[in-house]
């Protein structure tokens, strides 16, 4: 039982581990896009919808598509991060709790 809960466990890691690396070099391609055309805007434009319509996209009205691309991929990658560091803690603790018993 102890074999197989270890087993699931890595390659759950190692799965959600290739996912987050895929969405940060499309992160990373995105950033280079918008460095290369000197787009700049703060942490604040990325989780503030409102905020990036009203002072960024009049700035770059171009290259909206871009940013509109990078934001989604940022905000993606924090989330699978996040889950990432969750199902860390989770099979962590069950094989902490396996291990006692």
């Amino acid at each position: 039982m102890i074999i197989l809960l270890i087993s699931v466990v890595i390659g759950l890691f190692v799965a959600m581990l290739f996912v987050n690396v895929y969405f940060r070099v499309k992160v990373l391609k995105s950033y280079k896009k918008l460095v290369q055309n000197e787009v700049e805007f703060g942490a604040a434009h990325l989780f503030n919808r409102q905020k990036m319509e009203e002072e960024i996209f009049p700035r770059y009205p171009d290259m909206r598509q871009e940013i509109e691309t990078f934001v989604n991929h940022m905000q993606y990658t924090i989330r699978m991060a996040t889950v990432l560091i969750a199902l860390i803690t989770l099979f962590g603790a069950i094989l902490m709790y396996y291990r006692a018993t």
